[in-house]
């Protein structure tokens, strides 16, 4: 990871819930799931938080270095249905070597969402993937 990524560095990452997005294509298989109502999915809406984080991240990785997750500490506490744009706002609030956190928060075209931190470490993907590989050949 590059040392221009600072404490402070904001992000704005803007989003369109599709219908595919809703609690019950969270999980197809899972009949609870079917029966929920179809708003945007807490477990899409924390991916998304990810994925703004990664965006902001992405100009200050090396070549072959990405990010992952670590740790979510999320609330989700409003509903939007399908068609309305999510706005996710990320602010970097902590560097220490290759973990870095991050405050975020997001709005639909209404109203706050969800809110939290977010951590997550810079990694080589080619060390990261052969580790993966290794552990899938059950070693």
């Amino acid at each position: 990871m590059k040392e221009t990524l600072k404490v402070g560095l904001e992000h704005t990452h803007r989003y369109r819930v599709p219908e595919n997005k809703t609690v019950p294509h969270l999980y197809p298989e899972a009949k609870p799931f079917q029966e929920m109502p179809r708003v945007f999915a807490t477990g899409f809406m924390v991916g998304l938080m990810e994925w703004a984080c990664i965006e902001a991240m992405a100009p200050h990785m090396d070549t072959g270095e990405g990010s992952v997750g670590t740790l979510v500490n999320i609330t989700h506490t409003a509903a939007t249905p399908p068609g309305m744009e999510v706005t996710v706002v990320v602010r970097c609030t902590g560097v220490e070597g290759r973990r870095t956190v991050w405050e975020i928060e997001a709005r639909d075209e209404v109203e706050a969402i969800g809110k939290g931190t977010h951590e997550r470490f810079s990694v080589d993907f080619a060390k990261f993937n052969a580790r993966v590989a290794k552990k899938a050949g059950g070693a």
